[in-house]
């Protein structure tokens, strides 16, 4: 954990006892703030005084006290309306930060230097936070992984010279955290996304901004026309700017060209990686992630070298277009994390040959937005709520069974895949529904997946069925 020195003996409140905000809660105490805790949810609140954390109703607080004001991503800064806590707070002109701004600040007071990379956008942003850290660790260099992936970021190890930093940021992080200044901050791509909480597309983009803005590199991926401008603005600020693209060759940065990664300067150009083969970076979507990989990686000092053996033994992210095994010129595809059409579409768009398992507790407008890959299905698996509708979609497009169960489904598909001599195939859970009918979540249906998998005949494992790791 991160103690919060940088507030040591000043009153803080804080605001959301989830798992990110009561890590920051105990990272404050431990750092010797006079931190003041509250959460709508009475268990929450019940938790943190059990951990001799203070608790009190911020309504009741002297808020002209305040040092600070912490609040978790997840609650309303501005948008449909500001929180009651952010009305106090800034009534009372006190600063409101999260939890990335917090160790921000904490390593500026104790390791400038020490590198951290920052990675955000609206698709990819996981994959590329873990093919960094992967990439990193395997070079042998002492890395922490953090942030919107799933790991609190003040739960990580203290900053010091030489430690790696790679976290994953939401737009809600970044909207609450003013300084962040990465060595190297990437921001993959812009489309419509939370603007619930961010009222227009223009202020979700220039939250966006922000995190490329601050860094020493800002990595940004030109494929859509909000990032171009915003790589134009930096660059004419006189930012530090590596472009990168999966669509077309740039004269300064590095794009995808077919399964290279191609780096560009000054009218030269060389490959500088491959993604042929790698079957955890299959697809356009994953050139354009490898490609934020490799600049942010170079520019924190790693060799082409290392990052070229990180990218052939990327494991991948669990649950998200995961290769999990293997029988003759099948390989069984784990990505029960698309649990929307939109989701589903790179999993689809990556593999030539598809017997697709799909269905579950549907989203509006179910799998209409994938008609165009359509030509790719062998044949459709249909389980769960949505298997009618998904029927009613496919029609006479696709051959398909109700399979109703993933187990019957795996069983299926599997053997229809046997009997198909057309060249390489995927046997792929790639649902585009949410999983609540039949599971608890995505990732318990994603683990059923790997063990129906794992129950086959012959089948080669890929990776750990017990654990869902390589």
């Amino acid at each position: 954990m991160i103690p919060i020195t940088t507030l040591a003996g000043k009153k803080v409140a804080l605001f959301g006892l989830g798992g990110s905000g009561f890590a920051t809660a105990r990272a404050l105490k431990l750092g010797g703030a006079e931190v003041t805790a509250w959460d709508d949810n009475p268990d929450s609140v019940s938790k943190a005084a059990a951990e001799g954390i203070r608790t009190v109703d911020l309504r009741s607080i002297d808020w002209s006290a305040q040092s600070l004001f912490v609040l978790s991503p997840g609650v309303p800064l501005t948008h449909p309306k500001p929180h009651w806590t952010v009305d106090l707070a800034r009534a009372a002109g006190v600063d409101i930060v999260g939890d990335v701004e917090l160790f921000v600040r904490e390593r500026r007071a104790h390791a400038p230097g020490c590198p951290f990379i920052a990675i955000t956008g609206t698709n990819g942003k996981s994959t590329t936070t873990a093919l960094i850290a992967h990439i990193l660790t395997s070079s042998g260099r002492d890395t922490q992984l953090g942030g919107n992936i799933g790991t609190a970021v003040l739960t990580l190890d203290p900053p010091k010279d030489g430690r790696f930093y790679v976290v994953e940021c939401s737009s809600y992080q970044i909207d609450l955290a003013p300084t962040l200044n990465p060595s190297a901050g990437i921001l993959l791509n812009l489309t419509p996304d939370h603007l619930d909480r961010h009222g227009t597309m223009q202020h979700y983009a220039d939250i966006k901004e922000r995190l490329v803005a601050g860094s020493d590199v800002a990595v940004i991926g030109v494929d859509d026309s909000h990032c171009e401008m915003i790589a134009d603005r930096i660059e004419r600020a006189g930012g530090k700017v590596t472009r990168i693209s999966r669509r077309h060759a740039l004269p300064y940065g590095i794009y995808a060209e077919g399964t290279k990664l191609i780096e560009a300067s000054g009218g030269a150009t060389k490959s500088i990686a491959d993604l042929e083969g790698i079957q955890t970076l299959r697809g356009g979507h994953n050139a354009q992630n490898a490609a934020a990989a490799v600049a942010a990686c170079l520019a924190v000092g790693v060799s082409e070298e290392e990052i070229r053996a990180g990218l052939t033994s990327f494991p991948g992210l669990k649950h998200r277009m995961q290769p999990v095994g293997c029988r003759g010129n099948v390989v069984f595809v784990n990505d029960s994390k698309a649990t929307n059409a939109d989701a589903a579409a790179p999993a689809l768009s990556s593999y030539d040959r598809i017997y697709w398992i799909a269905g579950g507790l549907p989203k509006a407008g179910g799998i209409t937005s994938l008609t165009g890959f359509f030509p790719r299905i062998a044949k459709a698996y249909l389980i769960g709520e949505a298997a009618a509708e998904f029927a009613a979609t496919l029609g006479e497009a696709v051959p398909y069974e109700i399979s109703g169960t993933l187990e019957r489904a795996v069983a299926h598909a599997a053997a229809d895949a046997d009997k198909d001599e057309s060249g390489p195939l995927a046997v792929m859970l790639s649902p585009a529904c949410a999983s609540f009918d039949q599971y608890k979540n995505f990732e318990v249906r994603g683990d059923a997946f790997v063990s129906h998998v794992a129950a086959l005949d012959e089948i080669t494992m890929l990776i750990d069925s017990a654990t869902g790791d390589k």
